[in-house]
């Protein structure tokens, strides 16, 4: 299983909004934002200072993604 960041991203398209400037409005650092681009796990105090910038809700931002082979094994 697995979180994807992806509906951020896109949401970060449709808001005409530059990575530059969520990282400089919700405070979070560059190394954030490339853990974010790159999939890995980022705490939950990350993902609400970026609700709370874009006033959202963090299922807007995050998706779950289950492990296809654990859905083999059922």
């Amino acid at each position: 299983m697995a979180i994807s960041y992806k509906p951020m991203l896109k949401l970060l398209i449709d808001l005409d909004m530059k990575k530059s400037e969520i990282v400089e409005k919700s405070n979070i650092s560059w190394s954030t934002m490339a853990k974010i681009n790159k999939g890995e796990y980022v705490s939950l105090e990350v993902i609400d200072r970026i609700c709370g910038v874009l006033n959202v809700q963090p299922g807007q931002l995050i998706e779950f993604i289950p492990n296809v082979d654990l859905k083999k094994e059922k």
